[in-house]
């Protein structure tokens, strides 16, 4: 099969791990014979400083002659620390989503087998957690007007604002997720109290006798976040609005120990987007210490999701695994007496296990 694959890896450690899958996407390529052609471009912070903006008219041209996008991470201390910017990296982010129509951001969250007591919660709460959020993107407060603040500056203002058909979309997504999977499907929402949050509710029951194999279940976001972490094992396919789901998939991550091995998947009609969870992580640019593994697990989603070969994700997260039992981790993982690999070496060795 022949793949073209743009890379984004933006700022921070995005390069560094970006790099290292890469090395496994090629080497996946040798083994199966797959002709991969590689193309790469700017986006965040490392846009702005060329260009003077986050997410350029060439980088979208890039991303829309691909098959699938690769994306490391946005975010600079610069501008974080600068409240009066007028450009910022995330706004990169959010103008990619929206100008590629990716409307559904695919988080899985489980454990792996040899790092569950890593995990600050209790083995028997967590063992064998297997769920996944499907965060809607491409609407709700991140995007509603009217936004701003007063002429006084004294009072500041965010509207939220959902369509039925972006509800709709996304529930049947996840609706059709769930079928391949437990059968499980739960709506996040506030619908005691938010307009928006009633029409979701009211979108997915009109939807859910079109899927009768499906159990639905209905929870406001604050029970689920305090379930997430009393039992996370209750979960299969959870589908929710853009803030919430910001905030309970960075949530969810703490269950498998790190976020720095949990990957993601950004999806539309057309195009289809595969990045890590973590951020830029700029304390650590340069220094050949980021964690990679979330990265590569990423590209095993881009095979599954994107080109539909799950014996490619497959080897992928099984040398991924093979890692960890094995201690081929970096400083993150590594713990107190146990060897720091470099993010290079991690990257060398995951293809040495692939082509073995």
């Amino acid at each position: 099969m022949e793949m073209n694959i743009a890379l984004l890896p933006g700022d921070g450690i995005g390069p560094e791990v970006v790099d290292q899958a890469v090395k496994v996407v090629k080497a996946i390529g040798e083994k199966f014979g797959h002709q991969i052609t590689f193309e790469t471009a700017l986006t965040g912070a490392a846009a702005i400083e060329a260009v003077g903006v986050p997410y350029p008219d060439e980088t979208h041209e890039v991303c829309l002659r691909s098959d699938a996008v690769l994306f490391g991470a946005i975010g600079d201390p610069k501008y974080d620390n600068d409240p009066s910017a007028k450009v910022r990296p995330e706004q990169g982010l959010l103008l990619m989503r929206k100008k590629l129509g990716l409307f559904c951001n695919v988080r899985p969250t489980f454990t792996f087998p040899s790092l569950v007591d890593k995990s600050p919660l209790k083995r028997e709460r967590i063992e064998g957690t297997d769920l996944v959020f499907l965060r809607e993107l491409t609407g709700g407060i991140y995007f509603g007007e009217p936004r701003g603040r007063s002429e006084q500056g004294d009072r500041a203002f965010d509207t939220c604002v959902y369509n039925v058909y972006e509800i709709e979309r996304l529930a049947r997504m996840g609706f059709e997720f769930a079928q391949k999977r437990r059968k499980l499907l739960t709506c996040v929402d506030k619908a005691n109290v938010l307009a928006t949050s009633r029409l979701w509710r009211e979108t997915v029951q009109r939807l859910a006798p079109e899927y009768p194999d499906v159990k639905v279940e209905y929870e406001f976001v604050d029970a689920v976040a305090m379930r997430l972490i009393q039992w996370p094992k209750a979960y299969d396919v959870l589908i929710t609005e853009n803030l919430f789901g910001d905030i309970l998939t960075d949530e969810a991550s703490v269950i498998s120990g790190s976020m720095g091995l949990m990957p993601s998947a950004s999806l539309g009609s057309d195009t289809k987007l595969f990045e890590p969870i973590h951020g830029s992580y700029p304390q650590a640019a340069g220094k050949d210490i980021a964690n990679p593994l979330a990265t590569v697990l990423s590209a095993a989603m881009m095979f599954e999701y994107a080109f539909d070969l799950q014996e490619e994700a497959d080897a992928i997260s099984a040398a991924v695994n093979r890692s960890l039992e094995e201690g081929i981790v970096t400083e993150d993982l590594a713990g107190d007496g146990g060897k720091a690999y470099k993010t290079s070496e991690v990257g060398d060795w995951l293809v040495k296990q692939i082509m073995s």
